[in-house]
Order: C-alpha cells, then sequence, then structure tokens
C-alpha cells in the first residue's frame, strides 16, 4: 500500500469517515478581541461591519506563536471571519462546514445569518449552510465569535491554567478555533455518523449507520468491506429510519482462529477498508470510506486481555501540548512522528492526559499500534453547570472516537479533579459513578477507569498513582497480594484509591497508572516542575531502569504508565525534551521499557502480520482519497 501521506489521510480532518468533495479553510482569518463584549450587540456577524485589525493562523489559538497573535493575556472573547467561495450545488445537495474543536463556547454566522452553535471545547460540531450560501454570488463569509472564559473553573479546561501565568503542572490556555475547519457537499439525505463495533468471538462487525434525517424512501445502505484487493464482506440491508445497525460476517464460522490473521494489535495493527453506499429507491446517493480493527478489549483476572490474550500494558502519559502551538498539533506530520517515536520507545500505548486527542493522532494509532486511554478534561469545581457541562461533553467525545480500534479504555474523572469531596459527599459520588456506567451504556466493550489514580466508585481496572522515586520502595510497598491489597484500601502515596462501600478487589487489573516524573536537564533559570531531580543523563537511566524492573517484577500489576513522554511547558519531566528530541539514547530506553514482566511472561511480539502479508509490509488502512487532500 502506498503512504497515506502521499494520499493525504494523515492530514484528513475526520479519517473514519471519508468523502470526495471537501474544502480546507485552514490558514489566514481576520481576528479581533472583544474584551467588552460589544460584537454581539453591535452586530460583527453582519456583512459589511468594520473589518477586523489582527490576522491569525487557523487553526492555532491566539495564546500560541504558530497563530501569529502570540498574546497570552485574559480575552474571554475572540472573533474570526475569512471569505470563501462556496462550491457549486444544485438542489440535492448540502453544504457543511465543520468545527474539530473551538475553546469554549462558539457561534458561526454566514453571509449574517446564524448557523451554529456549540458549547465543548473538546469536540466537533457541523453547520449546514446551505441557506446561506445559496444564491450568492462570488465570495462568501464565515464569522466565529469564540467565548472562553479563563477563570470559570466549571469549564472542561484540563491542564489549561485559570491564572494568567502557567504554574506547576498547567499549561498556557488554548482558547478559540484550534482543530480544522473544513467544507464538504453532501447529498440531501446523507450518513451524519458511522460507527463500527467488532465481535470477534461471532467473526461479525456490527455497523452503526445514522443519517441526518429519517428517510421518505426506500434506503439501502450497502456495505463493504476488504483487506487490499480481497473483498471481505459485500451486503446490503434496507434502512427505515434515522438510525439503523447492520451485522456484518467477516468469516463463515465463528471462532477466533478464523480472525487470526486480521486482528489488531500493537504487533500487528491490521486495519480494515470499508466503503458505505446509500441509494435511495434504488438511485446511488452517499458514499463514505472508512476503516476498523477487529479486537476484543477485557480487563479479568488481574491481566489486560486483547484478542483473548494477556498483554502487559507499557504506557506513557501523553500530553500533547507543544511550546509553538498548545494544544494544537504544528502539523499533520508531528501527529505522526509523535506516535512513531512513542514505538521507538519500546511503549505499547499512552494515556491521553486530560485532552481529547486530534482524530489524525488516533488514525496513526490506529495504522501504527499505539494502544491509547481517553481521557476527558477537568473542571476545577462541582456544581450542577459541572455536572450538565462535563456529561455533555463526554458523550460527545464518545460518539466521535468509540470506533478506533487504538482506544483501549475510558477515563471519564482523573484525580478526583472536580470532584474534590467525593469522600464525603454523596451527590459527587453518585456523579462518578454515573458517568461509570453512562460510559458503559454507550460502549460496553472497553473498560472504564471512573477516576483514574484515586477514589473510585467503580472501576474495571483499578490504577494507582505513585511518585516514589526509588525502585526498593515501590518493590516494598506493593510485594505480594496483601500488601499491594492494603495500598489499594488505605493511602499509598496521595489519596485512597478505594472509596469504601462501593467496591472490593475481584479480579480488576492493577495498574501504577502514573510513576517515575523524574527531572532531567530543567532550562536555566526557568520554572520548573518535577517529582525527583536527577543530575546526570546517567543516573536518568538508571532511576529509570530501576523503577521500570520494580515495576515489572511485580506479579500483582498489570502494566505501568510512566510520566511523561515529553517535557511540557515548566514539567522538566520528559523522556523527549518539548520539541520532541530525545534526552536519553532511545535504544537505551527501549531496552527499559520491553523488560518482560512477571505478570505476563510469556507476552509475545512475533503474532504474525497475517492475510499473507511479509512481516513489516504496511498494514491495510482506508481507501485512498481524493488528491485534494
Amino acid at each position: 500500500m502506498s503512504d497515506p501521506d502521499d494520499l493525504g489521510l494523515g492530514a484528513y480532518p475526520r479519517p473514519q469517515l471519508v468523502r470526495d468533495a471537501w474544502t480546507d479553510l485552514n490558514g489566514l482569518w481576520e481576528f479581533s478581541y472583544d474584551d467588552h463584549d460589544e460584537g454581539e450587540r453591535e452586530r460583527w456577524y453582519r456583512p459589511g461591519s468594520p473589518t477586523f485589525a489582527r490576522k491569525i493562523l487557523v487553526p492555532f489559538p491566539p495564546e500560541s506563536a504558530a497563530s501569529g497573535v502570540g498574546d497570552t493575556g485574559f480575552h474571554s472573547v475572540v472573533w474570526y471571519r475569512r471569505g470563501f467561495v462556496p462550491p457549486e450545488v444544485d438542489s440535492s445537495q448540502r453544504v457543511l462546514l465543520h468545527f474539530g474543536a473551538v475553546d469554549y463556547r462558539a457561534n458561526v454566522w454566514v453571509n449574517g445569518e446564524h448557523v451554529g452553535y456549540h458549547d465543548g471545547g473538546h469536540t466537533p460540531f457541523v453547520c449546514d449552510v446551505t441557506s446561506a450560501v445559496r444564491g450568492t454570488d462570488g465570495e462568501s463569509v464565515i464569522v466565529v465569535r469564540a467565548e472562553d472564559r479563563p477563570e470559570d473553573l466549571s469549564q472542561p479546561r484540563g491542564k489549561q491554567a485559570w491564572t494568567e501565568s502557567p504554574k506547576q503542572i498547567w499549561y498556557g490556555r488554548t482558547s478559540g478555533i484550534w482543530q480544522a475547519v473544513w467544507l464538504e457537499v453532501v447529498p440531501d439525505l446523507h450518513i451524519s455518523s458511522l460507527h463500527w463495533d467488532p465481535d470477534v468471538p461471532n467473526g461479525t462487525v456490527g455497523v452503526d449507520v445514522k443519517l441526518n434525517r429519517p428517510p421518505n424512501c426506500r434506503l439501502t445502505p450497502r456495505v463493504t468491506i476488504s483487506c487490499g484487493e480481497r473483498v471481505l464482506a459485500d451486503e446490503a440491508a434496507d434502512l427505515r429510519e434515522e438510525e439503523g445497525r447492520m451485522s456484518v460476517v467477516l468469516v463463515p464460522a465463528p471462532g477466533r482462529h478464523a480472525l487470526d490473521g486480521w486482528l489488531w494489535s500493537p504487533e500487528s495493527p491490521a486495519l480494515l477498508d470499508a466503503v458505505v453506499a446509500l441509494s435511495e429507491d434504488g438511485v446511488p446517493g452517499d458514499v463514505v470510506r472508512s476503516y476498523f480493527g477487529m479486537r476484543s478489549v477485557q480487563a479479568t483476572d488481574g491481566l489486560f486481555i486483547l484478542n483473548g490474550r494477556p498483554l502487559y500494558l507499557r504506557l506513557a502519559l501523553e500530553q500533547g501540548f507543544w511550546p509553538e502551538s498548545h494544544l494544537a498539533a504544528p502539523s499533520a506530520a508531528a501527529l505522526r512522528r509523535e506516535v512513531e517515536v512513542i514505538k521507538a520507545l519500546g511503549l505499547n500505548g499512552v494515556r491521553i492526559h486530560q485532552k481529547v486527542e486530534d482524530p489524525r493522532f488516533l488514525y496513526w494509532a490506529d495504522r501504527l499500534g499505539v494502544l491509547v486511554w481517553s481521557e476527558m478534561p477537568s473542571t476545577y469545581v462541582y456544581s450542577r453547570t459541572t455536572v450538565r457541562r462535563l456529561a455533555a461533553e463526554w458523550m460527545e467525545v464518545l460518539e466521535r472516537d468509540r470506533s478506533h480500534p487504538s482506544i483501549v479504555a475510558w477515563v471519564p474523572f482523573n484525580e478526583s479533579w472536580g470532584v474534590d469531596d467525593i469522600q464525603a459527599r454523596a451527590d459527587q459520588q453518585h456523579f462518578v459513578l454515573s458517568l461509570y456506567h453512562l460510559t458503559k451504556a454507550i460502549d460496553p466493550t472497553r473498560p472504564v477507569i471512573s477516576n483514574d489514580g484515586w477514589e473510585h466508585v467503580t472501576s474495571d481496572m483499578w490504577t494507582i498513582h505513585d511518585y516514589e522515586g526509588r525502585g526498593a520502595a515501590i518493590r516494598e510497598r506493593y510485594a505480594g497480594p496483601e500488601r499491594l491489597r492494603r495500598s489499594l484500601e488505605g493511602r499509598p502515596a496521595m489519596r485512597r484509591v478505594l472509596l469504601r462501600g462501593y467496591e472490593e478487589y475481584s479480579g480488576q487489573p492493577v495498574v501504577l497508572s502514573e510513576c517515575g516524573g523524574f527531572s532531567y536537564m530543567p532550562a536555566a533559570g526557568q520554572e520548573w516542575f518535577g517529582y525527583t531531580t536527577v543530575q546526570s543523563a546517567t543516573e536518568y537511566l538508571a532511576r529509570v531502569q530501576e523503577l521500570i524492573e520494580a515495576v515489572c517484577d511485580n506479579e500483582g500489576f498489570a502494566g505501568f504508565c510512566y510520566t511523561q513522554l515529553t517535557d511540557t511547558a515548566q514539567e522538566r519531566n520528559g523522556l523527549l525534551d518539548e520539541h520532541r528530541a530525545p534526552k536519553l539514547d532511545i535504544d537505551e530506553l527501549r531496552k527499559v521499557f520491553r523488560r518482560i514482566s512477571k505478570a505476563v511472561p510469556a507476552e509475545r511480539e512475533d503474532v504474525p502480520a497475517g492475510l499473507g502479508e511479509p512481516q513489516g509490509a504496511d498494514p491495510p488502512g482506508p481507501s485512498p482519497s481524493p488528491a485534494s487532500l
């Protein structure tokens, strides 16, 4: 298969639902601050309103240098404007305007007509702009008002600082547009979302198709699934409602062995191509391309199980923050390199920390074979507003990402952030428990960690955060089942791991999901934060090795998550610096992180690529997209 970068797949904003006709709207936009919040009253969205004084490079946030603005001060309201030439469409087509993410609240106008509103700084939304552009001659104009109140702690903000200067473990803010903006042309009746639900034991995949409206005709979706030139399935069914589900058979008989060559794993990240084509009363309609991976995930008997086999979790904490562009990746290529370096380090996954990662990162995790724990950015106060905002946006995260084979765990809360009184307050306990169950209701196929690291109410995996700097202390603290149990039920390092009255241990895997945090080579004269400081490269490597050996030698741990992949702002505890240069020899680190664990001593790295492809060949990926990508 060709390199997907040559086909544009790594740059396409929505890799699991691809259409031919689309237009990239990233680039230079007009920009203005609205510190007195007078733009709506003065109707800055109207055609002919005064020209905005600044320029900004979208999708980089105005606080970042990459945007060309680089103003880190408090500006709660910002405005964007750009012209575009609408695509030509007939009466049977629609024009959709997509935003990957706008932090935090967005209103959108096209040619003065209000076309959309969205709450939530980390998830996508779409505006139907057909009526606003139909009949216009020449250029149309998009105007966006984005509101992001820096001191509003009920907004899900992750690690964005609410003070003017970031400090300790919090970073600079990311306001306004920070993911791709793009247009696409679709049929009047079209697919609005598509999800894949692999069923490995039965050799089938469930396909959830959602339309933009109920059909008023005989609608037939046809699903074609292939690997390279080989067609694995070609099935059609009638769809009478706005949403429907098909079960597509991939192998003629059930049994995991029949799928061995097609199973997705970090060692063999096989992806299957898919095309879903609609026909309306026999007339061809919407066509989308997608992909998925066949794999199963379980957390049982003290182990993480992938495709029926134990897999030891070797993760790094990934902040997904760049000094020049903040939460926005500096380029599509940077996202690919991020996944490649994770693999090169000998790790098999990442815990995305306090961020909803760009879908293009997840595409490369799918394609190259990196496990992902997906985590919701936290609020920092508890209120009914918090409950409403967090629950609504978390549902949008699940909707966007639940078809990615790389995602193997959901994490709605971290360290009781936003629910600080969970020990004593029943309402906070119920909130955490409700999001655990709501997540399982949307996606019962993946483990859910209710509150990573601290104060679990119920969890499919029990996780501990422990920044002890000496491997000997880790060995002593968690040695044997009884000491491990006492640590879980007591206070091992920070807060109590389990809340009394909710759950007892019944074989859940135990993961040391934050550890390490060694700081090495902090910048001279710069404020920095770390848990343990080392003075030389030799000491740094020795301390990382001592820690990982202690964790891997403990049969009670199903894996670890090392803090962290890269230096981030004043947190100088990365394996790489903030510009992604390694601090130590990559091969030496790989030897450390690939140490055989006592929990999974027979873990294999030689799983065959399958389907007759030679070892090391490109895994199957999405079908080629148009050259305009």
